[in-house]
């Protein structure tokens, strides 16, 4: 298992533990009303709609909350835009941050603040580039596969190139310009994912020693944490010992 996906595991359990599902709510949210503003209230005819939708059925968003969310699109979501900021942590570990933000001198000074209180460095937009590729990721639980073996099958043909077992999920991995025809497939096979979206996938890791890994996903949760925030990518190697420490 990548050091990625190890994170991406120990972050879905503690979400699922503890009080951040208003945080993941409200990334919803902003998702939604992005796609309703770009694509129409219509998931049929609305592919980012539709993806979002799924997310929030994943998450057990109440369908009060998605309503109110469609419904206040064009008003709440009238001034959010989306940006990107590149930067190190201490150690050399590479991050991508993905925002949705309704004030841009807000969301930088926030993430500036970060990285020069943790001893990091905010690069500038695709400097990144060449240590992290776009991909779709889908988070299949294996209880919704009634033939693993065709499933299998059936997936890789839409564009899958990678099967990660985890615990009790599959992860799907596919070249970003399969998404779309990845999704479908699940749709067809009347399979929702519990998560599907575009990652920044490392194309290499960056190893450290516990201690500074600490201080590394400290700062990372310091992200998460800003309200701007939809996403932290990172090329850290979560090691056996890191993921025992953290977990």
């Amino acid at each position: 298992m990548s050091g990625h996906n190890k994170w991406s595991t120990i972050k879905r359990k503690k979400e699922a533990q503890d009080a951040k599902k208003s945080k993941i709510f409200t990334k919803i949210v902003k998702e939604i009303q992005v796609a309703v503003r770009e694509g129409g209230a219509d998931p049929d005819l609305n592919p980012r709609l539709r993806l979002a939708l799924q997310n929030a059925k994943g998450a057990n968003m109440p369908k009060e909350n998605i309503q109110r969310a469609i419904n206040k699109a064009n008003e709440e979501g009238a001034n959010l835009q989306e940006v990107t900021f590149e930067g190190y942590t201490p150690g050399g570990v590479a991050v991508i941050i993905d925002c949705l933000t309704d004030n841009n001198n807000r969301t930088v000074s926030n993430i500036r603040a970060i990285f020069n209180k943790r001893g990091g460095s905010l690069g500038t937009k695709g400097s990144l580039s060449f240590l992290f590729e776009r991909k779709g990721t889908f988070t299949i639980p294996i209880s919704k596969i009634k033939n693993r073996e065709e499933f299998e099958l059936e997936i890789i043909d839409a564009g899958v190139e990678d099967i990660d077992e985890q615990d009790d999920v599959l992860i799907l991995t596919c070249p970003r310009e399969y998404f779309g025809k990845v999704n479908k497939k699940l749709e067809e096979m009347k399979i929702e994912p519990e998560n599907a979206e575009i990652r920044a996938i490392p194309n290499e890791y960056k190893t450290v020693d516990l201690e500074t890994a600490q201080k590394v996903l400290k700062m990372i949760e310091e992200f998460e944490e800003l309200d701007d925030v939809q996403n932290v990518w990172h090329n850290l190697n979560i090691t056996d010992e890191i993921a025992k420490a953290i977990s």
